[in-house]
């Protein structure tokens, strides 16, 4: 590992942690007892409407829709989040998704230190800790491509951390190993959220989600082709939940999303793009 970028990972966490997640007093996650104590799972299905989903031409149609099965849980020390996108279903000629990848899917086990050990590993806002990795590819036809299928592996830690407000937020570091180029590519930091903050008298309720995705540390050639050295994504959606059913916007801003340069005269990788969405829950 390259000594400098080492030292600005660690200074990273460094900075991140105290002031993103100002230090409050947890309950540890104590496993002895039973390690199946937290053990749950979800499943729902997501029809939704991409308006300038980036990164992306300017000759491009605006949007596109797609449904996606989300999905996730927790089995004693085996930790799981994922989606499965499948994007134009029609088939319209006015996609932006038209002649391109049909799928992509993105997978998240976390394995819990803290029940593999039988450890307290709690300290301050955090939680529990996780060996963390995540997996994003994609499949399907593309016409005329100019860009290998998405097959990319993240390692690091990860961690639950209290946060003000907001609660319970899941927050990872890895390292990026891209499968395609047998190659590490930098490091990306990634946090998530699920904030309900207003229940109606019939029990539904409104409820502040998102996620934050940042690449960082990666060299400005990468096996022959430039990239930026960091940039990511910050998804802010506002979605009203019954027991079956939710509605939702999200606000996704962009800079330099997977490290592609923002150019508009090639392609668009830093800015807004809208989402619309109807989810059923089973």
């Amino acid at each position: 590992m390259d000594n400098i970028l080492y030292r600005r990972s660690l200074l990273l966490c460094g900075f991140l942690i105290p002031v993103v997640f100002n230090p409050v007093e947890v309950l540890a996650e104590d496993y002895n007892d039973d390690l199946r104590k937290n053990d749950y799972k979800w499943l729902q299905f997501n029809l939704m409407y991409a308006l300038k989903e980036l990164p992306r031409k300017e000759s491009d149609h605006s949007g596109h829709d797609y449904l996606e099965m989300e999905f996730g849980g927790r089995s004693g020390f085996f930790d799981l989040y994922g989606y499965v996108d499948i994007f134009n279903l029609n088939n319209h000629s006015c996609s932006d998704k038209k002649d391109k990848e049909k799928i992509f899917a993105k997978l998240a086990p976390r394995f819990s230190l803290d029940a593999i050990s039988g450890k307290d590993f709690s300290f301050g806002p955090v939680k529990e800790l996780y060996i963390a990795t995540l997996f994003n590819w994609s499949g399907g036809y593309e016409k005329n491509s100019e860009y290998e299928p998405v097959n990319k592996s993240f390692w690091g830690l990860g961690s639950d951390i209290m946060v003000p407000w907001l609660g319970k937020t899941g927050f990872n570091i890895y390292g990026l190993y891209d499968i395609n180029k047998k190659k590490w590519n930098g490091y990306q930091v990634s946090t998530n959220w699920f904030k309900p903050f207003y229940t109606f008298s019939n029990s539904s309720f409104l409820s502040y989600q998102g996620y934050i995705d940042y690449q960082f540390g990666a060299k400005d050639e990468f096996e022959g082709n430039s990239q930026t050295n960091h940039g990511g994504c910050i998804f802010s959606g506002l979605y009203w939940h019954s027991e079956h059913f939710a509605v939702g916007y999200g606000l996704k801003l962009y800079k330099d999303i997977y490290l592609i340069k923002d150019d508009s005269k090639v392609l668009k990788s830093t800015g807004t793009s809208h989402y619309f969405d109807i989810t059923y829950k089973f």
